[in-house]
Formats: C-alpha cells, sequence, structure tokens
C-alpha cells in the first residue's frame, strides 16, 4: 500500500525535532451536499527544526517514532 502523502501549513515548531502540522481538505454534506473545511493537525518529524512556524510543507506517513508522531516532513512548497 503506498504511503499517505498530505499537505499542509506549520502551525507550531516549539517542540524538539517534531512540528504540527495542519492539512485542510474540503468535504462535502451527505445530506445537503454542501461543501465545508475540516482541518486535522498531525505531528511530524522535523530533524533539524530546518522548517518554521508558517512553512508549506508536504509530510508523508512513516513507522511510529512517538505515540502520536506517524508522518515526516518531506519537503516544503
Amino acid at each position: 500500500m503506498p504511503k499517505k502523502k498530505l499537505q499542509g501549513i506549520i502551525v507550531s515548531d516549539k517542540m524538539q525535532q517534531t512540528a504540527v502540522v495542519e492539512v485542510e481538505r474540503v468535504k462535502e454534506h451527505p445530506k445537503y451536499k454542501r461543501r465545508y473545511k475540516v482541518h486535522t493537525r498531525y505531528k511530524a518529524h522535523n530533524e533539524q527544526n530546518t522548517y518554521k512556524e508558517g512553512d508549506t510543507v508536504e509530510i508523508e506517513e512513516c513507522a511510529p517514532m512517538s505515540k502520536d508522531k506517524k508522518f515526516k516532513i518531506v519537503k516544503k512548497v
């Protein structure tokens, strides 16, 4: 199965080697068919603290590094 790749904005880089990335996606209501935005936050591995708050990055699924951290930052978009 291919690894999941997502694109989002870093909203926090206060932790060591970890950044919180907020991913936005558009969902449609099943009955009313109205589209609305849903935000999900993922903790991603940021090895040398290269990426800072406000950067748009691409994250990729990887083996779990901790209880919450299951993604790593691949590149800046």
